[in-house]
């Protein structure tokens, strides 16, 4: 590290109050367009930095943590997914790799909540007549959607942002449903009033609306497959505010496009930003531009975590939000 203050490339806009504070304690290099930096722009950029603060739009595999310069010592990861970053490459090269978790739990719910309520009720599609100028007035039998009190919510994932879309949902009298690596305490489960199913498929049978919130890894990498998609009811949605490598989109695709499935909400993207063009052909399908963290009060508190997880570890070298390479 340098004798004078930490160099910090920061490789994204980020909140102006966070990079004020880091303006005021780091040599901070910032992206004042806010372009997404091409591996050679951040090694160019990253020369004799200390840190560097990468956001998912940034892909640190082998080769391009391989080509950072020795200085960098950590990755300030702003966000709590890092499969963008190649772990074990970090590990071999004695880089630190850190996330933000624990701040976007309530935002990333309400998001779930929003496209729960968004597809079932046909809400962007109204929202696309009333703008046209074609909508006619009310009808008995026009636009008629399902709603939401009585159904089976099924919970793929139920850490922090699970357990929040489970509690959100009982508030609409949903049945709620859970398929996890491992069991809740007996206890959480009664709070929320959820059934832990240790057979995913057997869960996604009886499943009428199904929410994504498992962290994506190669273990749940096209876990919906076009198999798993089939044995939802025909007349169940899905929801997937996690990482859009989670489900098959081209299955999914066919599937809303066949009937097989009623619909679907998306804040995320297989290979995002582009989307799955049979995708976007469909009038069952609510989309939403990765927003799940996107409030004022969860970027700042990201900004926050990343801050005392690079004071952290130049001061302590015990940054408080270390990643598990396993």
């Amino acid at each position: 590290m340098t004798a004078t203050r930490p160099c910090v490339l920061v490789t994204r806009a980020l909140p102006q109050d966070i990079e004020s504070r880091m303006r005021d304690m780091f040599d901070v290099r910032l992206n004042a367009d806010d372009i997404p930096m091409a591996a050679g722009e951040i090694v160019a950029a990253a020369s004799g930095a200390d840190v560097i603060v990468p956001t998912v739009t940034d892909r640190f595999d082998a080769e391009l943590i391989a080509r950072l310069p020795e200085t960098v010592r950590l990755l300030a990861n702003f966000g709590v997914g890092v499969n963008h970053i190649d772990l074990a490459a970090a590990t071999a090269r004695g880089i630190v790799v850190t996330n933000t978790p624990d701040v976007l739990t309530d935002d990333t719910a309400d998001i779930a909540l929003s496209l729960m309520l968004a597809v079932p009720r046909r809400l962007v599609e109204g929202d696309r007549l009333v703008r046209s100028g074609a909508w006619q007035g009310w009808s008995p039998t026009f636009m008629v959607g399902r709603r939401l009190t009585g159904r089976r919510l099924g919970i793929i994932g139920m850490g922090r942002i699970g357990q929040a879309v489970a509690r959100r949902a009982l508030g609409f009298g949903m049945r709620v449903q859970y398929h996890n690596r491992q069991r809740l305490a007996v206890e959480v489960e009664h709070a929320l009033d959820a059934t832990w199913q240790e057979d995913l498929d057997v869960m996604l049978a009886e499943t009428d609306v199904l929410s994504i919130n498992c962290p994506y890894t190669p273990e749940t990498r096209h876990l919906l497959d076009e198999r798993r998609l089939n044995l939802l009811p025909r007349d169940a949605i899905v929801i997937n505010t996690a990482r859009g490598e989670i489900i098959d989109e081209a299955a999914l695709a066919r599937c809303l496009a066949d009937g097989r499935l009623a619909g679907a909400g998306l804040d995320v993207y297989e290979r995002e930003p582009a989307v799955e063009p049979a995708l976007l052909a469909l009038d069952n399908v609510v989309f939403a531009p990765h927003l799940g963290s996107a409030t004022s009060e969860s970027r700042s508190a990201m900004g926050e975590k990343v801050i005392a997880n690079i004071t952290g570890f130049l001061v302590r070298n015990d940054p408080p939000d270390c990643v598990d390479p396993q």
